[in-house]
């Protein structure tokens, strides 16, 4: 059993942080969920960068392109895409 202590604080059992590979410096997402506190691990800049790309790739092979775009990319998603790895690249030299 895990005790709140006075500042809000709890301590994930070892066996969770592993499974959910929680590692120190690892940001989690904190919710109420039908009465009841999740905690989800924050995808990495890579993860989100990876699932970006391919929701790009999927929703330009499934439209018909009357210009051709940089990387198949809508103007849209290439700016979301271009300020998603510019902010990965800062979060990695930290």
């Amino acid at each position: 059993m895990t005790t709140v202590d006075s500042k809000g604080r709890i301590v994930l059992p070892q066996e969770v942080r592993e499974r959910l590979h929680i590692t120190p410096g690892t940001e989690v997402e904190v919710r109420e969920e039908d009465g009841k506190a999740v905690v989800m691990p924050e995808d990495s800049p890579d993860e989100i960068l990876e699932r970006m790309e391919q929701l790009v790739e999927e929703a330009s092979s499934n439209r018909e392109e009357t210009t051709p775009l940089p990387e198949g990319a809508d103007p849209i998603a290439q700016k979301h895409r271009d300020a998603v790895r510019r902010g990965s690249e800062n979060h990695s030299d930290e």
